[in-house]
């Protein structure tokens, strides 16, 4: 007797799943270079939403949070947004509590906490916090989502990281060169050309970094903000 086998019923193949993503990565680049008794940070403000679709050509990325910190962000604009708020209401609570502001390294573990608190469902930022130190030194702290922190002298976030981080191992941490002193921290009108030149350059290879550059110099003397233009193509 012959074999039955039963009958193949076609299927329907789907090409592709959908499912819900509530991140975007709204490109741009922030940068920042901490020096003896200084900091300086930089970001563009476009805003874009993938491709050459631009949301926003004015969207700052960086934040005064207090008369001494700054804060430089990216990734999720919207996120960042709120991390913010988070962190100025935080601050505020702060003040009211002990009649004196968050010093730079109090903000950057308060940030540190944060960010972790929120770890399975995080913030999709990138954050530089930058101030100066109770020693009147700079102070700077890279982050991950998940709030690892490490204090540093130079670090790049964001679209053109890629491109401008190795121009600051270079010309900031003195990587590769022979003879120089790895510890040597540049002088303030040193870090202002470095940190114009690598938006600059950045702006000619990544088309989700331009239109505008804030520019933040801390130091004891508070925080002086300036706005330099960049490509807008």
């Amino acid at each position: 007797m012959q074999k039955q086998y039963p009958a193949q019923v076609p299927t329907e193949v789907h090409s592709h799943q959908n499912r819900w993503d509530p991140y975007v990565d709204n490109g741009g680049t922030s940068l920042a270079i901490a020096g003896a008794d200084y900091v300086i940070v930089a970001s563009d403000t476009r805003q874009s939403n993938g491709g050459y679709s631009i949301n926003s050509r004015t969207e700052p990325k960086a934040f005064k949070l207090s008369n001494n910190v700054v804060l430089a962000t990216s990734g999720f604009a919207a996120d960042a947004k709120r991390l913010v708020e988070v962190l100025e209401q935080n601050a505020l609570t702060y003040f009211y509590k002990h009649n004196k502001q968050m010093t730079a390294p109090a903000m950057a573990q308060m940030l540190s906490n944060t960010l972790y608190g929120r770890r399975f469902f995080p913030y999709y930022v990138f954050p530089i916090l930058a101030g100066v130190d109770a020693q009147g030194k700079g102070a700077l702290f890279a982050y991950d989502p998940v709030g690892n922190m490490e204090r540093v002298n130079y670090q790049a976030y964001g679209s053109a990281a890629a491109l401008v981080q190795p121009f600051l191992d270079n010309v900031v941490g003195f990587k590769n060169q022979r003879g120089a002193d790895p510890n040597r921290l540049i002088e303030r009108d040193e870090a202002m050309r470095f940190a114009v030149d690598a938006f600059t350059s950045a702006t000619e290879r990544d088309i989700y970094t331009g239109d505008w550059l804030d520019i933040f110099v801390i130091d004891k003397d508070g925080v002086k903000h300036e706005k330099r233009e960049l490509k807008h193509d």
